[in-house]
């Protein structure tokens, strides 16, 4: 298959491509008042619930269905998400995968992968230590890299959850988006365009895209804070920064504690157990750093759910 820019009508074939082997993911719809906010309903799209608990899978399915895979099979560098994605994907299809994730990488994550089957390699403190490992093993081995976010299969697998909320959200005004390396926010920017707002939130320790924004291109920004290991490559993708400048329509950051405390509201009122950077959307609705207009419809992408904080021991 021929991949071009990351356009509609790419996504949708690539969606044609991938329909099979991912979930169409339910909405929830709840009420502001649950979470002490005014307002009308907000709708929850609950892609956490995607095969190896996070969008990824969309992404490393395009990768791996549209691109010639090397006897030495593919390799990818992850926070830890992604990893479980691709490791996931290389099970299903049959394919050799190695994974590279840092130190920071939740046990969830890491346990995740290895279930998956594929050769994990844990080491260095921040995601960009583990790109550059997994860059040396593909010089030395022949392996085809599966970039996490800066890589048009990535936003292309990315960008079909777009026309799946479109269907299931025709009304929708708003749509709140956690951000990255920007692969999920490149994809669905791209599906949408101008056609509904698309609201970026990042954590203020992982401030990537807002100061790419200020900047004017992708720069360094600080990688830290408590959704480190889904939210905090060192610069955003190249490939999706001009996407986000036309399409993306705000930029929002939110301080670690609202994304814990949306964490905890979204497992006491909705029972949605989810990661750090999965409740990281929802953190700027339920912190005031986004307030809705009256008449807004708004949906919240709730993305990852790869977690240990709820036990069942």
């Amino acid at each position: 298959m021929s991949i071009g820019p990351v356009t509609r009508e790419r996504i949708e074939q690539v969606s044609s491509v991938i329909r099979t082997y991912v979930r169409h993911t339910p909405v929830l719809s709840v009420g502001a008042q649950d979470f002490g906010l005014d307002g009308g309903p907000i709708d929850l799209k609950l892609e956490y619930l995607q095969h190896s608990g996070s969008f990824k899978a969309r992404g490393a399915f395009a990768s791996l269905l549209t691109r010639e895979i090397p006897k030495a099979g593919v390799v990818a560098a992850s926070g830890g998400n992604h990893g479980a994605a691709v490791a996931y994907a290389a099970h299903k299809l049959g394919i050799k995968a190695t994974i590279f994730v840092p130190t920071v990488s939740a046990k969830a994550k890491t346990d995740r992968i290895r279930s998956y089957g594929a050769d994990l390699i844990v080491g260095g403190d921040l995601y960009a230590d583990a790109l550059a490992a997994s860059e040396e093993f593909v010089a030395r081995t022949g392996a085809l890299p599966i970039h996490a976010y800066d890589q048009v299969e990535t936003l292309l697998g990315q960008g079909t959850l777009g026309g799946e909320i479109e269907d299931d959200l025709p009304d929708m005004t708003t749509l709140l988006v956690a951000v990255g390396g920007g692969g999920l926010i490149g994809g669905l920017a791209a599906w949408f365009e101008d056609r509904v707002r698309i609201i970026a939130v990042e954590p203020e320790m992982a401030p990537t895209l807002n100061h790419a924004l200020a900047a004017g291109k992708p720069v360094d920004a600080p990688a830290g804070g408590v959704a480190a290991d889904s939210l905090a490559p060192r610069q955003i993708g190249r490939l999706m920064f001009p996407i986000a400048q036309a399409h993306v329509a705000q930029s929002v950051l939110v301080p670690d504690e609202a994304i814990v405390n949306a964490q905890k509201a979204l497992w006491e009122h909705a029972r949605i157990a989810t990661e750090p950077g999965g409740a990281t959307a929802f953190a700027a609705l339920l912190s005031g750093r986004y307030v809705a207009e009256p008449g807004e419809k708004v949906a919240v992408l709730v993305c990852g759910a790869n977690t240990t904080a709820v036990s069942f021991g």
